[in-house]
């Protein structure tokens, strides 16, 4: 059953490029990017398109069964994806937050094979545009393949792909409406940085529609040092009052957070490997989503001119 609980206040208490894999326990900043790169990219090279992966390490039957359990309506999906877009690496469904309006201008973290962008596609309508991002080329390569599918099948022709990191956006200074981003902020090693870049990226005014993992509780110290547990957006995510400080340091404002412990019990539940160890690592009476949930993230650039209290 699905679980969702809206938080207002901290839990907590207590290939394209390839690089020689750390040992577990030894993950540096600087070796993070080449890792994700290379998971992400051989989730392609797997060629499972009807297979989903939780993040990038771990199989469950159906990428398209498993986009329901999120929310994800499924005539929408098999009239607007084309073949190969869903990888199955969602926690959530962050364009069923967004509120989008035709004539907006989205972009998407993260883009992967282009599975939510083409879903935002639609939503903006003609005079609308989406822009992914995603650092990794063959995912790139993939989604603008696909793009030829998304047009075919919704005669438009507004949606694009650029290779880039998150850190640093090839987006120009308050050019975008709405900035969404599905399970993808947490692989990054300078997360402040993302956020003050969706700050910069954003209009005056424009909002925030992401869905992540996030930290109610430190790993134990066997999972947060695992390179699966980091690709599988588990020992990346950011701690919940670290994820409140850094919107606000990058001048986001009206931060609703709503957690989905539903997303996290599914995967324990069917078996996932991952969060079968992390079970099994808890202490007596503690179960996965006392330390991990997957979350829904908005939020607001101020219009200018708006007054901010102190």
């Amino acid at each position: 059953m699905k679980r969702t609980t809206e938080l207002s206040i901290d839990r907590r208490e207590d290939t394209d490029t390839t690089s020689q894999r750390p040992q577990e326990g030894k993950i540096e900043p600087g070796d993070v990017h080449a890792i994700v790169r290379e998971k992400y990219a051989e989730v392609l090279r797997s060629e499972r398109p009807k297979k989903a992966g939780r993040c990038c390490c771990h199989v469950i039957p159906s990428a398209d069964a498993f986009a329901s359990t999120l929310g994800y309506d499924k005539n929408e999906l098999a009239q607007i994806l084309p073949e190969g877009a869903n990888l199955g690496l969602s926690c959530g469904n962050p364009g069923a937050i967004a509120a989008l309006r035709p004539g907006e201008v989205v972009l998407d973290l993260g883009s992967g094979a282009g599975f939510d962008a083409f879903l935002c596609g639609p939503k903006v309508g003609p005079t609308g545009r989406v822009i992914g991002v995603d650092m990794t080329p063959a995912m790139v390569r993939r989604a603008r393949a696909n793009a030829t599918g998304y047009r075919v099948r919704t005669g438009l022709d507004n949606v694009e792909f650029r290779e880039g990191q998150i850190e640093q956006l090839p987006v120009e200074d308050s050019s975008v409406d709405v900035v969404i981003s599905n399970c993808v902020i947490n692989l990054s090693p300078d997360k402040p940085r993302v956020w003050s870049e969706v700050a910069r990226v954003l209009r005056p005014g424009g909002r925030v529609a992401v869905s992540d993992t996030v930290l109610l509780r430190p790993l134990p110290a066997e999972i947060r040092a695992s390179v699966d547990s980091l690709v599988g957006c588990l020992a990346g995510a950011s701690e919940l009052g670290d994820l409140r400080a850094m919107l606000s340091d990058a001048g986001l404002t009206d931060a609703r957070l709503v957690s989905n412990d539903g997303y996290i019990d599914a995967l324990v539940d069917g078996g996932d490997p991952l969060y079968l160890k992390l079970a099994s690592s808890l202490p007596a009476g503690h179960v996965a989503h006392d330390f991990v949930t997957s979350m829904d993230i908005t939020a607001f650039k101020p219009s200018v001119g708006r007054v901010l209290d102190e």
